[in-house]
Parts: structure tokens; C-alpha cells; sequence
């Protein structure tokens, strides 16, 4: 199996339970999370040797990340300790009508404090594809030119640079993640964008038919940005907080593909969605899939992610395919 690393700010993340509210909540889940931590542990679980980098506190909070990344075969060699505090963020439930709201505490964490590469020059080693998002990039103007050395250093030793923009507009506006992708997609081999970051953050104007699919965005997209030969998407219907609809599409190199239609209906836990498809999707590259077979992987280990708490996948390459070939609902005897 490939070497993947990823990078980024894994926090705990306190949730209220179901029907109750932040202000008036008396009892918070707790998990740990992140999305290029859970992209890292999808990846563990389908088999593939996975490092994550990041820096926790050296107390309590940041054994319970080291536990909580080890407990599912992640590497943690990468993950320095030191720094003020663990980001923290508090989720309240959605239900029905009532979406989700997040939170966030993070300010002045560990990973958000950092200034400089603190890593040795062994990080990259190795390392067959270097996974990041946008998120990192929207905590600081520091962590915005660090990540960008980081990527130039991942190119030179040959790494494959995978993205996702994963846009938070609670962390930056969209015009300063508009400036900085300029800067950092001519670098990226792998991109998670859809019709939205295509106009949004790429200038792509819009189809002139209605009707037209993502594929007319994954080839503006690639047209401007040559370098990426990879796009894929999720399209979600969202019918209420605990009912959506799930297809994913991707785009390899000029072919274009789109799962079936996933229906989720309870949806236990939303968060991480499209980090267990981001992970998905490199697993089928990494295992020389063909494309409708990568997206279809992809679009079930997402679905899969939706019945459980917690941010991160923790189904097997096997029960995911397990569950493609049976289907949704069945009893597995």
C-alpha cells in the first residue's frame, strides 16, 4: 500500500445531544477531529501506511489525540507537542428543519501558534502523496505562507499534492481564500472542488444551460489550472438536518463520472462526510481502480460515514465494499 501524509489542526469537538441547544446544553459528546486527521485515519482503515502532522499540547488533551490517532493504526511520528491549548469546537445538532451550528474555540492553539517549520527534513520522505485543505490556510497569514513552503517541499521530493478546499466561511472571507488559491492550485495534483468553488473562487462563469453537469466546471477547471488531473464532488440534496441525498462525481483526465444516488435518511452524524469521501477517493487511485469504481467507493464510504457519531470513518476497505454489493438496510448474516 502507499505512504500518505497529512497535515493540519485536529481539535476536540463538544456536541450537544439531540434536541437540546448550546446555551441551555447541560451535556456535550465528546470527540476529536479534524478534517486531514480524518481523511488520515479513513486511509489507516483501508489499509495504507498514513502519518499525520500537527502539534497538540503537551497535557491531558493531547494524549487523547495521540490515543484517539494511534487507537486506529494512524502515524504519529509527525505530531509535535508543545504549544498553549487544544482547539475546541461545539456543534449544536441539527434536526429536521434546524441545521447544525458550529462554534469554534480555537483560537491561539498549538497548531495555530506555530511561526515556523518545525518539522525535520524527514517529513517528506517516502511520502507518496501530501494531502491538505483549506482549512489551514484560513487560520493565519503565517500558516498561509508556511503551507506553501511545505507544498514546494512535497513537490521536490516528489510528492503528489492533494486539496481540498474545504472553504469555512467562519475563518476567512471568500475573497482572501479567492487570492490564496491562485497561489497554491498551480502546485495540486488532486482537487476536491465543485460548481460552487468553480465560480466562487476560479472565475468560471456559469453554464449556459441549465441543464448542463459538473463536467462543463471540472473542464473550465482544468483548462485554468492544467496541473490538476483529478476533480471530484459530492452533490448534496439536503431534504432536512437527518435527510439528504448523496451522489458523487469525479473527473480523471477528460473522463467523467457519477456514482448513484445515495438517500440518508437518519443521518446520525453529517461531520466528516467529505473527509471519508476525499479519502475514498484517494484509496481508489492509490489501488489503480477504474474511475466509476473509484467514485462509487468513495460515495458509499461517505454514506457509511453518516450512520455513525464521532468525525472520523471507521469502516474497512472490505465492509465498504461489503456494503456496495448488498446494499443499503440489508442485514449482513
Amino acid at each position: 500500500m502507499a505512504n500518505i501524509l497529512t497535515l493540519g489542526e485536529i481539535m476536540l469537538r463538544l456536541s450537544t445531544p439531540v434536541g437540546e441547544r448550546i446555551a441551555h446544553s447541560s451535556a456535550f459528546a465528546a470527540h476529536y477531529g479534524g478534517g486531514e486527521a480524518n481523511v488520515a485515519i479513513s486511509l489507516a482503515n483501508f489499509g495504507h501506511q498514513v502519518s499525520f502532522a500537527s502539534k497538540v499540547p503537551e497535557n491531558a488533551l493531547g494524549d487523547a489525540v495521540l490515543h484517539h490517532l494511534r487507537s486506529y493504526g494512524v502515524d504519529c511520528r509527525h505530531l509535535l507537542r508543545g504549544g498553549s491549548r487544544l482547539g475546541t469546537y461545539y456543534i449544536e445538532t441539527g434536526v429536521g428543519e434546524r441545521a447544525a451550528r458550529v462554534v469554534y474555540d480555537r483560537a491561539g492553539s498549538s497548531f495555530a501558534q506555530m511561526a515556523d517549520n518545525e518539522w525535520s527534513e524527514e517529513l517528506f520522505d517516502g511520502v507518496d502523496i501530501f494531502h491538505l485543505s483549506g482549512i489551514t490556510p484560513a487560520l493565519s497569514s503565517t500558516w498561509r505562507k508556511l503551507l506553501v513552503t511545505l507544498i514546494k517541499e512535497a513537490k521536490a521530493a516528489g510528492c503528489k499534492i492533494s486539496f481540498d478546499i474545504n472553504y469555512r466561511g467562519k475563518l476567512w472571507s471568500t475573497d482572501e481564500a479567492r487570492v490564496y488559491l491562485q497561489e497554491v492550485l498551480p502546485y495540486v495534483d488532486y482537487c476536491s472542488a465543485g460548481k460552487l468553488d468553480a465560480q466562487v473562487f476560479m472565475d468560471i462563469p456559469a453554464a449556459e444551460k441549465e441543464e448542463a453537469d459538473d463536467s462543463y466546471y471540472y473542464q473550465e477547471m482544468h483548462r485554468k489550472y492544467p496541473n490538476i488531473k483529478l476533480f471530484y464532488a459530492t452533490n448534496r440534496q439536503v431534504f432536512s438536518a437527518s435527510h439528504n441525498q448523496l451522489t458523487g462525481s469525479l473527473w480523471h483526465e477528460g473522463n467523467y463520472v457519477v456514482s448513484a444516488t445515495h438517500e440518508i435518511h437518519p443521518i446520525v452524524d453529517r461531520v466528516g462526510g467529505g473527509d471519508a469521501f476525499s479519502a475514498g477517493i484517494l484509496h481508489g487511485l492509490l489501488t489503480n481502480k477504474a474511475d466509476q469504481a473509484i467514485i462509487d467507493f468513495a460515495t458509499a464510504a461517505s454514506a457509511l460515514k453518516h450512520t455513525i457519531h464521532g468525525d472520523c470513518n471507521q469502516f474497512t476497505e472490505a465492509e465498504v465494499t461489503e456494503f456496495l454489493a448488498v446494499g443499503s438496510g440489508k442485514i449482513i448474516r
